[in-house]
Order: C-alpha cells, then structure tokens, then sequence
C-alpha cells in the first residue's frame, strides 16, 4: 500500500538542522545556498582564503559587496522567497532570524519522514481515547516534591496500551520518496500574541528577545524565516498495516478491540483535527485576523471532505506550537492548569490570566499572515 500527503498550508518537517546566515546569500530575492568546499578549493588557490575564513569566524552574515559572486557562481541550492518583499526584511533582521531551519533531506534529496506521520496519528488516538479521570490521574502525579519528567506516561499506556501491545503497532508509515527541489519556498513567518485593552484582547506581534509590537504593524516584528514545502506538495511512500495483530487469538492477547482499523485511526485524527481547528478559529477571532480565519474555515471545509474520501487531516511538522501537540485541548481546564503550574516555564502565562497559550506562529502569505504552517491530508491506497 501507499500513502499520500498532500500540504494544505507550508509544511516544514525538518532535521534539526539550519542555515546560518554565513552559509548562504541573499540575491535577487532567493536563498542562494553556498558550496563552501567548492569556494575553499578555489580560495585556497589565492591570497583571499584568510580574509574568507576571518569573516565567516566573526561576520554575523557575508558581506555582499565582498563576496556577492559567490551566490551568482557557488550556489549548491537557490531557494526562492515566498514573495520579493521579503528580502528587505531580511536585509533588516539580525540574530535568530536569519538561521533559516531545513526541510529533512538526505544525500537524494528532500523527503518526509514517516515518523512525522505517525507521531500525529498517535496524538489523534490519543486524544480520542481519552477518558474521564485520567487528568486527574496526572494532575496527582505532578503535586510532588519533583514532578516526573513524562507523567502522563501511565495515561497513554492505558489509552493506546504498552510498549508491546500499543495500538499504534498496527499502522506503519515508511520514509517518503524524495521530492523535487522547486517543490520548496523560504517562507517568513512572525509570531503573533494577544495583549489586554479595554476590557478585551488585541493583536500583537512579537518581538526579539521580548516585548510587542501593535497589531496594525508587523513589520515592525521579530521575523523568522523557514524552508517549507508549498502548498500542494504531494509526499508518497510506503504504508503497512499489521493485519496479523488482528487474528483472533493474538488480539485478545494485547487487548484489542474488533473494530481496531485503518478508519479508526482517520477517524481519530479527524476527530482531533476538528477539535483543533475549533481551537484555532477562537484564537483568530480574538485577535481580529480575518484572513487567518477564512483559511482556517477552508481547512474545516476540506476536512468534511477528507471524512467522505475517507482519508484524513493532520497537524504535523515545525510551527504548530503547543495545541498542535497536545493531546488535551481544553486549556481552561482546571486540572490541566495545575499540571502545568508544576513546571516553572508555564507559569508566567498562566498568571497573566490570558488565553493560554497566548501566542502562535502565522505563516505570512503575499505578505499577509494567512494561515498556520503543517496541516496536510492523508489518504492511503489499497
């Protein structure tokens, strides 16, 4: 069998790594990524090797006027922006900014890792499998003198089972094919939050280390700047289900229910999905951003769709934030605030009495903020 997944909103499935602004050049509104052992071959054949090696040692980004040829003659990838008014932002950004994380890539190419798919099918079997109590089960884990560092562990034992009997044994996704190349974008990307005023929220956009900037003036934001795959990008691979586990005798064996199915885990992620989405489409009408919302109105539209074709939506990838990886989306809920105020680094966002959490990451489109990056559909042939 095989699956394929369609990007619906830029998706970035990366590796962890990222260019730094001294391994590329910007030039005629592209990314151009550089050879640098092609550049040291031919540097080292002249006396401008050192002043080469003393910049890339110290230079927050290569000087153009210096060393623009290189991104004319030097280039190993040219990877365009998503609109040309991005290079001025980017000639004005410093710091973070410009360490442009990568989609995963191997020595063929660009690919999607399975393990991505099948980390947001089990968020949606998660969340579709749980049940009443387990909150509060974790909610007494955590009232300790030192909170473990997994301790909802137990609880997605018993919603999925162990390690040797996990539902999520019955599905696999492999690695996909590798794509082309011009299936990509550099994409810039600012990070909205909400701010009280009024007696209301307001749109905000953040800044870099801290602080905010009004609503109406993103530009004025901390920018940040990914390689992701455009909308409409089709990754295909190989899809295995375990039919075996569903004999008779070995089902009973782990605890298996009869109707344990490929439409099952659909309809979990779709069930999540739509949660999600729910979630979402509050968060832009409190900030105010229309745009954001009709995209995510789009999406609520594909997803009835995707219920009938009988495949599935997924939120997947680098960008989605908390609520995109949480199993639990009801962050009013008492019990999951107690959980949360356990471990320091939430507790700031709690007490400031705002919807938590307060900030997302917008994808800007024609340099707009559209939509948020990784929603795809998954669909498997027989």
């Amino acid at each position: 069998m095989r699956y394929r997944l369609t990007c619906l909103t830029p998706l970035l499935v990366g590796d962890g790594r990222k260019l730094s602004p001294i391994d590329y050049m910007v030039w005629k509104d592209h990314v151009n990524v550089l050879d640098q052992w092609r550049i040291f071959r031919l540097l080292a054949k002249g006396p401008r090797l050192d002043s080469y090696l003393a910049q890339l040692k110290t230079a927050d980004k290569l000087e153009f006027a210096s060393w623009g040829g290189f991104a004319q003659n030097f280039a190993g990838r040219r990877i365009p922006f998503e609109n040309a008014a991005y290079s001025a932002y980017w000639n004005r950004a410093a710091g973070e900014s410009l360490h442009i994380p990568t989609f995963a890539a191997g020595a063929s190419g660009p690919y999607l890792p399975g393990a991505a798919i099948k980390g947001a099918l089990r968020t949606g079997m998660l969340f579709a499998n749980w049940r009443d109590g387990m909150l509060q089960d974790v909610a007494q884990k955590v009232k300790t003198e030192r909170p473990p560092r997994r301790p909802a562990e137990s609880v997605e034992e018993q919603a999925l089972g162990s390690s040797g009997s996990s539902r999520m044994r019955f599905v696999s996704a492999g690695d996909s094919a590798v794509v082309a190349n011009d299936a990509f974008k550099v994409y810039l990307l600012r990070t909205s939050t909400l701010q009280p005023r009024a007696g209301g929220l307001v749109l905000g956009w953040k800044q870099s280390p801290r602080g905010a900037v009004d609503g109406a003036r993103p530009e004025d934001s901390t920018p940040v700047f990914a390689e992701m795959a455009a909308p409409g990008t089709v990754f295909e691979g190989r899809w295995n289900e375990n039919r075996f586990l569903l004999g008779p005798e070995v089902r009973r064996s782990v605890r298996w229910p009869e109707s344990l199915n490929r439409a099952r885990f659909f309809e979990a992620a779709n069930v999540y999905a739509a949660g999600l989405l729910d979630l979402q489409r509050q968060y832009a009408s409190w900030a105010g951003m229309g745009l954001l919302d009709q995209s995510l109105q789009a999406l609520e539209q594909r997803l009835a769709e995707a219920r009938e074709r009988g495949s599935c939506l997924l939120s997947l990838g680098w960008g989605g934030g908390l609520p995109a990886k949480s199993a639990w989306l009801d962050t009013s809920n008492s019990d999951y605030r107690d959980i949360l105020r356990q471990y320091v680094i939430y507790n700031r966002a709690l007490d400031s009495n705002l919807p938590f959490p307060k900030t997302r990451r917008i994808v800007f489109l024609n340099n707009r903020p559209a939509t948020l990056p990784g929603w795809a559909e998954l669909a498997v042939a027989d």
